[in-house]
């Protein structure tokens, strides 16, 4: 197995088999991310992923779920793609799950026939990251793409049968946007009408584009306590039917789990229940990053 380093993965797919198809990712001008900078995206050559996958069932023959690393593999051609997903069904037959980062710039320009194949050749699911539904602050943030493009690739996923994980980035507004990121992230949602909503929470450290603005103070980072009532204010306003609702990951204050809208009122109590406690330890302050 051949890895270029830092190599980066869902937290879902702790157990999964990691073949790196791409090398960084190829939009890689979020300005709260630090997770690529330091690669030049690239496609890795066909026969190279191939000798990868063989290499891995001599080791690990049965894997429950197979992970395509890098950032943003979705944007590989889908005949490449194609070819790519049907060495890990030869080689892993009984594999459960295949999934991939992809993000809506690379998904809302592809036909939804193409979106089909890779669902016929096994891709299950692709984890996106929307990170904020309002346009203002998906445009300061560098993202590259708007409401619109989420709503539009979202639909396409769905027509061609592939589930669709999104990511919404607590605290991504600061604390002069709380509202306007949670409000606004909620009804881009209602539209896209995503498998999974998960939640992370804004970390910023020393490299990220972003750091800057917070040492400057041009940037207000939220607390823990307004994290909470922003992810209370996005909960309240989610009408998505059957989508699951996760904070499954290490950033975040408080781990919340459900099913929408059926657990919408559980979810939204506990966090009332740790908004109660003034002193409450989950959402006291960061030690991960310093000024």
């Amino acid at each position: 197995m051949r890895y270029e380093e830092p190599v980066f993965r869902p937290p879902c797919e702790a157990g999964s088999l990691i073949i790196q198809a791409t090398i960084g990712c190829p939009h890689n001008q979020c300005a709260f991310c630090g997770m690529y900078k330091m690669k030049k995206y690239r496609v890795r050559g066909i026969e190279e992923i191939k000798e990868d996958i063989e290499a891995a069932a001599r080791v690990w023959p049965d894997p429950p779920s197979v992970f395509l690393a890098d950032g943003n593999t979705i944007a590989m051609r889908t005949d490449d793609l194609v070819r790519v997903l049907d060495h890990v069904r030869e080689v892993f037959p009984r594999v459960g799950r295949v999934s991939c980062y992809g993000g809506a710039r690379f998904i809302r320009g592809r036909k939804v026939e193409d979106l089909k194949r890779l669902a016929e050749h096994g891709l299950d699911i692709v984890y996106m990251g929307l990170e904020s539904g309002d346009d203002e602050i998906l445009l300061a943030v560098r993202k590259g793409a708007c409401a619109d493009d989420y709503v539009r690739a979202s639909e396409k996923m769905r027509e061609a049968g592939i589930e669709l994980s999104t990511y919404v980035l607590a605290g991504l507004g600061g604390r002069d946007r709380m509202r306007q990121h949670a409000v606004n992230s909620a009804r881009t949602l209602n539209r896209m009408k995503p498998d999974y909503i998960r939640i992370r929470t804004l970390v910023l450290m020393p490299g990220f584009p972003m750091f800057e603005q917070l040492k400057s103070g041009e940037f207000q980072e939220c607390t823990g306590r307004e994290i909470a009532l922003e992810t209370r204010l996005l909960l309240e306003n989610l009408e998505v039917e059957g989508a699951r609702f996760l904070s499954d990951h290490i950033s975040n204050y408080l781990p919340l789990y459900g099913r929408l809208p059926e657990d919408k009122p559980a979810m939204m109590a506990a966090i009332d229940q740790a908004l109660a406690r003034p002193e409450n330890p989950l959402l006291g302050p960061r030690t991960i990053t310093s000024l």
